[in-house]
């Protein structure tokens, strides 16, 4: 008894089948969170644009290996590129936003982002620092209120 698979020909004769296997995207705010608490430990903070020479007139090395800020850092666990959005990165921005300092005057996408921009740019704010909080949002989002 043979068992048709879909790698089979009808003779008989086998044929070699490429399958990707995609990379599993988080799905939670929380995984995103703690996603991009492990790209900053890995590849650090950049205080400033998303990343360091978005234009790519003196680096050549992608995006996603550069240092970045936290919300490119964000961005980039949700979606694989720091320039991307999805409407997963922006509800993590958004819940990051909302706690630190009481959140922006306005709601909008583009103020939740600077207000994340705004505290990660602060003079003296390193890496360590915004790994640590992202962790503890992750993990304890009721200590983040």
């Amino acid at each position: 008894m043979s068992i048709t698979l879909p790698t089979n020909f009808p003779t008989g004769d086998r044929r070699t089948v490429a399958v990707v296997f995609a990379t599993a995207r988080p799905t939670t705010v929380p995984t995103v969170l703690l996603g991009a608490a492990r790209i900053l430990q890995a590849n650090g903070l950049w205080q400033g644009d998303y990343v360091p020479d978005s234009c790519d007139r003196e680096m050549c090395v992608p995006h996603f290996l550069r240092p970045m800020s936290i919300v490119a850092a964000i961005r980039c666990s949700a979606t694989g590129d720091p320039h991307a959005s999805s409407q997963l990165a922006d509800m993590a921005v958004g819940f990051v936003a909302l706690s630190l300092d009481g959140g922006p005057y306005y709601g909008d996408v583009f103020s939740l982002e600077s207000h994340v921009d705004a505290w990660g740019d602060e003079p003296g704010r390193s890496a360590d620092a915004a790994v640590a909080l992202l962790e503890m949002l992750a993990t304890a989002p009721e200590c983040a209120a």
